[in-house]
């Protein structure tokens, strides 16, 4: 088998979209190289650099909406604070798999968990005029340090994997200590190591979120799937793990996109805790006159954002809590597929030269899921993302998601059934060629 694609093409694409360094390259830029490839020479890629979700919509959501928008919802602005069905259901759903009690007031549905993590930022960043830094624990999400670059937000950030355990509480108390940080966001499972934080772990964030007053944004993009664990079962343990369990300085983001596969009508929830909903911030007075964390981040906040989330979606997203409140969807088995995906990637990965980056969650074998991580020996993340593209296969480096260690993100999502022998083919000529 020869290499597909020719330097030259990439340079060439590259160049065509100003790219100047694909170790620093976003996703999306990642990707628009890799399409550009392939409708100027018909190569097939294989694409592992986008959390597209890639089995079908959840059945209940779309027949929800499809009812919703026959009845004219469509025509009609949704209310800024959210369909009262879709707050009671996302409340009853965190109650069912969280095991926490978050009113119905404080489930804001958002565009998504990128629009629930940008207005967070926003409300956080406002409260106190002495704290104007978030604080990522990485790695995490790339686009959330673009968000705070967009609103010009200072960020901090470090690798949580060289602290893990009780390490955690003396790095984390070095940044809290300043006074600065606002708030600290991370992802749980994570986005792209696929570790799980513990409740040890979370109890010392929790716990210094409350000593040094910072809110905590708790990444549920990728809730309960932690398939270690029997977490599908509404009411009974083992839950989804929390930091809402150690603090009341927290903001949940449940999104639809990956649990459901409903990420094509921008749908989520943005849970906040009872306590920080009522709170008033003197930051926030002063801007905005008067107003709790809770009223500032509806009614000015989101308000200015969009005026309001999809009505029709909102009618979806409900449908699909309460069936699996009630035990009648059990979504979590439809999305294991994503954890088999993981497992036969793997294995290809290994088998030519390759190693995990984050192979181990605190001595426990890491569960298979939508994301791993892997390394080729001698070579930088960027410069492994680069080399691979002549083989038609395209991810992120790490180093875009915060992580200290090189390599390069794998995501499982959009892997097709003929693609395993494809990249197997191709992963073995570029070892051979190493």
């Amino acid at each position: 088998m020869q290499i597909p694609v020719s330097g030259q093409i990439i340079q060439d694409a590259i160049n065509k979209l100003h790219i100047s360094n694909l170790e620093k390259a976003t996703i999306r830029e990642i990707v628009a190289v890799s399409h550009r490839i392939e409708q100027q020479i018909g190569v097939e890629f294989i694409h592992m650099e986008m959390g597209v979700p890639g089995l079908p919509p959840a059945e209940i959501g779309v027949k929800a909406e499809i009812e919703a928008l026959r009845e004219g919802k469509a025509a009609i602005y949704p209310t800024i604070d959210g369909l009262a069905s879709l707050k009671n259901e996302a409340s009853r759903f965190i109650q069912a798999f969280v095991d926490l009690n978050v009113a119905p007031e404080g489930c804001v549905p958002a565009v998504g968990s990128m629009q629930g993590t940008f207005a967070s930022f926003l409300t956080a960043c406002q409260c106190d005029t002495q704290k104007d830094t978030i604080l990522f624990i990485d790695p995490g999400f790339p686009v959330q340090k673009q968000q705070a670059t967009v609103l010009g937000y200072q960020y901090e950030s470090f690798d949580v994997y060289d602290f893990r355990g009780e390490k955690l509480r003396e790095k984390l108390e070095s940044y809290l200590k300043k006074g600065n940080i606002a708030c600290m966001i991370y992802s749980n499972p994570n986005n792209p190591a696929w570790f799980c934080l513990k409740d040890n772990e979370l109890q010392i964030i929790g716990e210094l979120a409350t000593k040094y007053d910072a809110i905590l944004l708790e990444d549920l993009a990728y809730f309960a799937m932690d398939f270690r664990k029997d977490l599908g079962k509404p009411f009974e343990a083992p839950f989804q793990a929390s930091v809402g369990r150690y603090t009341d300085n927290y903001i949940l983001l449940i999104s639809a996109s990956k649990i459901f596969s409903y990420a094509g009508q921008r749908i989520g929830i943005a849970a906040i805790s009872d306590k920080l909903y009522h709170r008033e911030y003197e930051g926030l007075t002063k801007r905005y006159g008067s107003g709790t964390f809770g009223s500032v981040f509806i009614h000015r906040i989101l308000y200015a954002l969009s005026s309001g989330t999809s009505h029709t979606a909102q009618y979806a997203l409900a449908a699909m809590f309460k069936a699996a409140s009630d035990g009648k969807f059990a979504f979590l088995e439809d999305i294991k597929e994503y954890g088999k995906r993981a497992n036969r990637l793997k294995h290809i990965f290994l088998k030519h030269g390759f190693q995990l980056v984050y192979d181990n969650d605190l001595g426990e074998e890491l569960a298979d899921g939508f994301y791993f991580t892997v390394k080729y020996p001698g070579l930088s993340g960027g410069e492994l993302v680069a080399k691979l593209l002549p083989y038609g296969v395209s991810a992120i480096s790490l180093s875009t998601t915060g992580s200290g260690q090189e390599g390069i993100r794998v995501c499982t999502s959009f892997i097709k059934d003929h693609q395993y022998d494809l990249l197997d083919e191709r992963l073995a000529v570029f070892h051979s060629n190493r």
